[in-house]
């Protein structure tokens, strides 16, 4: 039956990347060749000179510095700091190192080998930390100078005298110090926490003899070796954290009484300014109830729960309370509480004075404050187009918003000390980078540097952006599509639908070529549209929009990249006999249900890492979306591809990694097993050394594996 549908599209916009050019891209220019060249001549690593004024960049392996004037001068030269390097032992550098300042003069220079504080102005390493063997997890506390790290499952630090002293001592390699824990959800991306004075060192242990094994084969040896790892799959047992504070001066460590159950989360751990406190948001394993709890930093004691949040479908507490100085009695708490991640401001007996910020808008980073604590700087998307991240100053009595950053694109600043004027680097769709000085009313001052497009010889295809109505007829989706660069709108063409479609993803960005990797435009290149669509469940587009998924995923997500593919075949210029979708990850469990759902529309499928069963996948992750596989029976029998395997018809590619320690090989395996027992043909492709991403030179392979794939199935005659 023929469907019939309404289209309602909000606007169009026609940044058409079509460069009236004679080179075509490789699949090595496509994956790697030009990203590297366009790197390098983007990042150049502007920085503030500590406190001051003066803006320091890396240019030709020089650092320099410039005054708001315009004024430069070298500061380092790679070739004068290799001889001191040398004589420090460190192994001498190819390029500049990444760098911060610890103030005007001391400069941390992160090496391949190691770690150094440079003095600029008495040309001396003041403090040096030489990397140990299997050392990791690196964390330099600028006051006292000490680094923390760890070593396999343990937590070490390392102070300027070199000298070294093991916090933790676990022989069970099921309990791991200093590390990040719960997977790294809830906005979790390191396990050492120091305090502002670095008197005190908060770190996280993690017990996981509980979790059940989980084999993954290495076959590199003679005799493949099976290599234990532990993945908590959801509904069953999960891992216990507890917090340890260390004391430099008196050796101990005191562990927070968190309390039970054991199997919860302890995310967004920060500090009081005075060191006394320690304050933990702690979720529930349902994941529905947070509180925000207080602990006394030296006895452990719980004090006190200064709030709740709770919500029947989720809480994701993902960002910790950063503290005013001026006030320290105060702290700003991010919340989705409303709707859309805002500002709160508490005080530490628990009262809510305000909520700062409102809107229709997504809070990504908070960048500081100005120097009397009055205003917030901010990183938040675009209330007008969600696409776009612009930088704003927020009142924190009045709650008034003004927009600094003025130019469409996404802007990443960093200001000075007393916030009066700020480095700007932004991208465009098309805008390859620049970057620019600007003052506190985000006027420019100054431009620092204009990147070259990197693909400006290169015959690329259209790129539109545009909106139309989810499936649900009242939400905008944002879509792009790629045209061949030689298109003709009364001529047909195969489609190549790329999907990712799952929470804390925004596939579509106002950003360099609307953040679409070169492949695209490779695959348009010979001759494919491709499309992509950011439905209701990806990111950045506050709760509502991404917790429609709950109990259900892949429904929604489904139904909006079918209502946007309608679109496209509503303009006349698409094959409907040849249509493609490829994904990765949740992409991947993306493209095989879309595959299964609707055989009689898609041709052919490439799915890489894919989801097969949510019962398969982690605690953390699994059991927000989709609550546990006894609370969700139905939901988890409706979402998984096992049951829709006699529904196949096309060609379909699986791609794994057999070391994939985020999707487990046996998602894929289990849908082979399944497409044999109902004589189900399919394809399938095994990397042997890859985990979930396939990276480094052997991505050319995986990108020509996918290319050949489209084109033996999909082009025409095939």
């Amino acid at each position: 039956m023929k469907r019939t549908f309404q289209l309602f599209v909000v606007y169009i916009i026609l940044f058409n990347i079509s460069f009236a050019q004679t080179k075509e891209l490789t699949i090595e220019d496509a994956v790697y060749k030009i990203f590297r060249t366009f790197y390098m001549e983007g990042y150049k690593q502007y920085n503030w000179r500590g406190n001051t004024d003066n803006i320091t960049f890396v240019d030709k392996n020089v650092l320099s510095e410039m005054s708001v004037n315009g004024k430069s001068n070298v500061i380092l030269k790679i070739e004068d700091l290799n001889p001191i390097l040398k004589k420090s032992g460190f192994d001498e550098l190819q390029m500049f190192p990444a760098y911060s300042w610890v103030d005007e003069n001391n400069i941390t220079l992160s090496l391949s080998d190691g770690t150094i504080i440079y003095n600029i102005k008495d040309k001396q390493i003041t403090t040096k930390f030489k990397n140990e063997i299997d050392a990791e997890n690196f964390d330099i506390n600028d006051v006292n100078s000490h680094i923390a790290y760890t070593i396999k499952n343990n937590l070490f630090i390392k102070d300027k005298a070199g000298k070294i002293t093991p916090i933790t001592n676990d022989s069970n390699l099921g309990i791991v110090n200093g590390k990040s824990v719960h997977r790294q959800e809830f906005g979790i991306n390191e396990g050492i926490f120091w305090s502002p004075k670095g008197n005190l060192l908060a770190f996280y242990r993690m017990d996981e003899t509980m979790v059940t094994d989980y084999p993954l084969v290495n076959t590199n040896p003679r005799i493949a070796v099976v290599e234990n790892i532990k993945y908590p799959m959801a509904g069953m047992k999960s891992h216990h954290v507890t917090v340890g504070v260390y004391n430099i001066a008196n050796g101990k460590t005191t562990f927070l009484q968190t309390g039970e159950p054991a199997e919860q989360y302890l995310t967004n751990i920060s500090w009081s300014n005075d060191e006394k406190e320690i304050y933990i948001a702690v979720l529930n394993r349902e994941q529905n109830h947070a509180k925000f709890n207080k602990y006394d930093a030296v006895s452990g004691k719980f004090l006190s729960t200064l709030f709740e949040e709770k919500n029947d479908k989720y809480v994701e507490p993902l960002k910790p309370a950063l503290f005013l100085k001026t006030k320290p009695n105060q702290f700003i708490w991010q919340s989705q509480r409303d709707g859309y991640n805002h500002l709160y401001l508490y005080n530490t007996s628990g009262e809510l004075i305000k909520q700062v910020s409102k809107g229709n808008f997504v809070i990504l980073e908070i960048l500081g404050f100005d120097k009397t604590e009055e205003n917030v700087y901010v990183e938040a998307t675009y209330e007008k187009r969600q696409i776009e991240t612009h930088v704003y100053k927020i009142n924190l009595s009045t709650g008034e918003k003004v927009q600094i950053t003025k130019e469409a694109g996404t802007h990443n600043i960093q200001k000075n000390n007393n916030s009066t004027m700020f480095i700007d680097s932004y991208s465009a769709i098309n805008v390859a980078s620049e970057t620019n000085l600007l003052n506190s009313k985000g006027e420019k001052l100054k431009s620092l540097n204009q990147a070259k497009n990197p693909t400006s010889d290169y015959k690329l295809g259209k790129l539109d952006v545009f909106t139309i109505k989810a499936a649900d007829e009242k939400t905008d989706l944002f879509c792009a599509t790629i045209k061949p660069p030689d298109f003709a709108p009364d001529k047909k063409y195969p489609v190549i639908l790329y999907v990712y479609g799952g929470p804390h993803a925004q596939m579509i960005n106002d950003t360099w070529l609307g953040g679409q990797d070169l492949w695209k435009f490779y695959m348009a290149q010979k001759g494919y549209i491709v499309m992509v669509v950011d439905n209701r469940g990806s990111g950045n587009r506050g709760m509502e929009f991404e917790n429609v998924i709950h109990r259900n995923l892949g429904v929604n997500e489904m139904a909006d990249q079918m209502k946007a593919l309608n679109y496209l075949i509503s303009t006349g210029c698409v094959d409907t006999s040849r249509i493609g979708v490829h994904g990765w990850s949740y992409g991947g469990f993306m493209t095989t249900s879309l595959m299964t759902t609707y055989p009689n529309i898609f041709k052919v499928g490439v799915a890489g890492g894919p989801v097969i069963d949510w019962k398969y996948y982690e605690v953390m992750y699994g059991e927000r979306y989709m609550d546990t596989p006894d609370e969700n029976p139905d939901g988890y029998v409706n979402t998984s591809l096992i049951g829709k395997v006699d529904k196949l018809k096309g060609r379909l590619l699986l791609i794994h990694g057999a070391m994939d320690n985020t999707v487990v090989l046996q998602n894929s395996l289990t849908f082979i097993q399944k497409c044999i027992e109902e004589d189900k043909s399919v394809d399938y492709f095994i990397y042997p050394n890859a985990e979930h991403n396939v990276r480094g030179l052997h991505r050319v392979h995986l990108m020509k594996k996918i290319t050949q794939y489209f084109d033996d199935f999909l082009m025409e005659g095939k």
